[in-house]
């Protein structure tokens, strides 16, 4: 690769660094960013330094096992993810791990982005699962991203962030803010008590339309409604929540049924509250 070629990607991290900053996607020196610069050599930020105030010149270059070729500072104490995401997706040329605070919390508690819920996150990651907890700059989480990294572009980390990988760090870095956008949506839906969520059919429909938006998908869809994601193999496609309509294309859910809460308004719950406390202290003056 040309020197110019490397100087550019350097000035591409330098910029999504800061766009990261900027939208409180990451706080103090949290997140990290990388590109593959050709089949043996990855560009990665440095640790220990805010992404919102990055130089071209702090940037290392290291090889496919993590040894630094280039650079004087060291790489990214998260680089073992960054590298299991190149090792199972030969497609991928650029990594994006940060801390959305929105998309974080819906990791921190354990509710992953799976529902049919906007086209457009339907069409371009389709589904958002969450890898499971691995302590970071550790080798168990690669090993949790491993698990899922083959069929999504979009990852959540429990109790951690998220991860987003494409054929460019801008594209990588615009899935990031897909992820958080979603998320905030989906907060105010739930918040507001209900969500419609897309027919399978209407999903199913909207993957086949991918390849009129030039979008590529890494697995699709997963096809049977009925298959219990725990049961879906994470490699091979992609589970996503789309109840089957026979003709709905929107499909209301109803409050009481997600993920097991119970819903009261409230007068409804202040009615019961009355009623404990007549019941208790009608207990203790009998």
């Amino acid at each position: 690769m040309s020197q110019r070629a490397e100087d550019a990607f350097r000035a591409d991290i330098v910029e999504v660094g800061r766009r990261m900053y900027n939208r409180a996607y990451v706080a103090s020196n949290d997140g990290n960013i990388s590109i593959r610069l050709d089949d043996t050599t990855i560009l990665t930020t440095p640790k220990s330094v805010s992404k919102g105030f990055m130089t071209a010149d702090m940037m290392v270059v290291v090889d496919l096992d993590g040894k630094k070729i280039r650079g004087t500072r060291d790489a990214s104490s998260e680089l073992l993810m960054h590298l299991e995401v190149y090792r199972n997706r030969p497609d991928v040329r650029a990594v994006v791990h940060a801390h959305p605070p929105t998309a974080t919390g819906f990791a921190v508690a354990g509710i992953p982005l799976d529902r049919a819920v906007l086209a457009e996150v339907v069409t371009t990651l389709g589904s958002i699962p969450i890898a499971e907890y691995g302590t970071p700059s550790t080798p168990e989480l690669p090993a949790a991203v491993r698990k899922y990294i083959k069929a999504y572009d979009g990852l959540l980390l429990a109790n951690h962030g998220a991860l987003t990988v494409a054929g460019d760090v801008y594209a990588a870095y615009y899935k990031m803010e897909t992820i958080e956008h979603f998320a905030k949506i989906s907060l105010v839906a739930r918040q507001l008590g209900r969500e419609h969520l897309l027919s399978r059919e209407e999903v199913l429909r909207l993957q086949s339309l991918r390849t009129n938006y030039g979008i590529k998908a890494p697995a699709p869809i997963c096809g049977d409604a009925s298959t219990p994601p725990s049961d879906a193999d994470p490699a091979s496609c992609q589970t996503i929540d789309a109840p089957p309509s026979r003709g709905a294309r929107l499909i209301p859910t109803d409050p009481a049924d997600l993920d097991g809460e119970i819903r009261l308004s409230y007068r409804e719950l202040t009615a019961l509250i009355e009623d404990a406390v007549k019941a208790l202290l009608g207990g203790q003056h009998g």
